[in-house]
């Protein structure tokens, strides 16, 4: 029978079992050798003496017992833990880590396994005593994985290498934590499909270094969607073929990139780029000021592209295409964010030129909302044709227009304050895909302007869930299944507030906070100080 370890009570059988200690006995003589009961032909006596003295009974000689296990203590924790007698599993010398044969592809994660552990790492051949071995197979959910302690051996299988790996990330925190995985069998798997770190490096320039930092601390926490922002009004910051007139003067080089990426890849991380248009352009538009959005005074709006100019179009596609090509993940961002012309009393008399397109585009009664709508249904269809979600952020979905955004365009939330906001539950009804980027608990905004406060990871534990998308309230159980998971972000408004060592160790905890609600949403079982004790000893 198996125990999740969030059960609410033992019941009396198992207390019973738990409490009983197995005893196993040997026959043997009080010197250690072994006796038939019998006296052997050195010791007879004469059958005219008296009968032996009947042999003593020797005394049993107990072999070492062991209480039931208890889970493995890891950050995220794991779901169901099958408690067991033994002595659990402990990296000596002699062990090693193999991988089972056809499942050679786990070979990386063999090898990284085991140099963390400071063990041999043997390749594809069989296991022995002492071995930690990893396989393909089973039939469970993406992601998910068993690992199984017996007999002085680790097993840890998933139907893909992202779940093997997790087991892998699940083993190497028990053995930091405690020095040893314990007896039984964990199974485990993320509540959330996506689950992440968003990273504004457009305002405040990161070094490809500190992203790889960043990634590595991803990976411990089965974290694996990393939101690159790469280009804003501040700075467009990755190294463009197509328009190098756009890139600012510090930025990665599509190498560092590659070498990011391959890194990511290793460690099950998908890197999510995002060009954010038809705002947050101010980089780019400094470059072609022709685009930029006037007013009917001729005042220019910031950040903001003139959506009405066939060129706008070319000049944006033209550099999703180029990144699209650089990413290999399955997702780009296309922004659609606090576009300033839609931020006025009356959008189509303050910008005469986007009305008149509008009519023109989808008839007499579109507005520049649809304009703005029918902006991002085409920047998602440029990345659709490269093979990838287009993902927007959720202020760029209006109710009531002419034009509707396409329904496969996944919905990042992140506010509930812009002009004619909608709450989560518009998004959700209308059936579409929503990821939680929940400003209230979310948002690492540096120098904490516009009343952003830095979030604490207890706050993040405490109170937070995937479903609390806005504010503080959850939408209702029935859109779980709608809500694809979420990420904490950093954002670089004030950018000299803080160094890159400072924000690391600022999001340290309430991204160990975050990774902890997508892997399980329940209420933990442990208190903040204890987790964040635990987090501090596994990590």
């Amino acid at each position: 029978m198996r125990y999740s370890i969030r059960g609410p009570h033992r019941g009396p059988t198992l207390l019973a079992a738990a409490a009983t200690l197995v005893v196993v006995t040997a026959c043997s003589s009080p010197s250690g050798s072994a006796t038939s009961g019998a006296p052997s032909s050195a010791d007879a006596a004469p059958a005219t003496s008296a009968p032996p003295s009947p042999t003593p009974t020797p005394t049993p000689t107990p072999t070492r017992t062991y209480p039931l296990s208890t889970a493995p203590r890891t950050v995220p924790a794991v779901r169901a833990h099958e408690p067991a007698r033994g002595p659990g599993w402990r990296p000596v010398p002699a062990a090693g880590v193999v991988v089972a044969k056809g499942s050679e592809a786990l070979a990386d994660e063999g090898r990284l396994l085991a140099g963390e552990l400071k063990i041999q790492y043997r390749g594809a051949v069989g296991a022995r005593p002492g071995d930690v071995e990893l396989a393909l197979g089973g039939a469970g959910a993406a992601e998910s994985y068993r690992l199984t302690t017996r007999d002085n051996r680790v097993r840890i299988t998933g139907p893909d290498e992202a779940g093997v790996f997790y087991g892998t990330r699940t083993l190497k925190q028990s053995v930091r934590g405690t020095g040893a995985m314990p007896e039984g069998v964990v199974d485990d798997a993320p509540a959330k499909p996506q689950r992440g770190l968003n990273v504004d490096i457009a305002r405040k320039f990161f070094t490809a270094s500190w992203i790889e930092g960043r990634l590595r601390e991803m990976a411990d926490l089965k974290l694996n969607q990393f939101g690159l922002h790469f280009s804003d009004d501040q700075g467009f910051r990755i190294e463009s073929d197509t328009h190098p007139e756009v890139v600012s003067a510090q930025h990665l080089g599509k190498a560092e990139v590659r070498r990011i990426l391959a890194l990511a890849k290793s460690l099950h991380i998908t890197v999510v780029p995002e060009i954010d248009s038809p705002g947050h352009l101010g980089a780019v538009l400094r470059a072609h000021p022709d685009l930029r959005l006037l007013n009917v005074q001729g005042v220019p709006r910031q950040g903001a592209i003139d959506i009405s100019k066939p060129g706008s179009a070319r000049l944006v596609d033209e550099l999703l295409r180029e990144y699209a090509g650089l990413f290999p993940g399955g997702w780009f961002h296309v922004g659609a964010d606090e576009y300033q012309a839609l931020t006025v009393r009356s959008p189509e008399t303050s910008y005469p030129q986007l009305a008149t397109a509008a009519r023109q585009k989808y008839g007499p009664q579109a507005r520049v909302q649809d304009l703005a709508e029918g902006w991002l249904d085409d920047r998602a269809a440029v990345v659709r044709d490269a093979g990838k979600t287009a993902k927007a952020w959720n202020d760029g979905f209006f109710r009531g227009g002419i034009v509707t955004a396409d329904k496969d365009i996944e919905v990042e939330y992140w506010t509930g304050k812009e002009i004619g906001a909608r709450p989560p539950a518009e998004y959700l009804a209308e059936g579409r895909k929503v990821v939680n980027l929940n400003d209230e608990y979310l948002y690492y905004v540096l120098g904490q302007p516009n009343d952003f406060v830095y979030p604490t990871g207890r706050r993040i534990y405490e109170q937070w869930t995937p479903r609390v998308l806005r504010g503080t309230t959850a939408v209702p159980a029935r859109y779980d299944a709608q809500i694809l998971g979420g990420r904490f972000a950093v954002w670089c408004d004030l950018a000299g507030a803080q160094t890159q060592a400072q924000v690391a160790t600022g999001i340290r905890m309430p991204l160990t906070a975050t990774a902890q609600k997508l892997w399980d949403a329940r209420k933990p079982t442990l208190t903040w100080e204890q987790f964040r004790t635990l987090a501090a000893q596994v990590r």
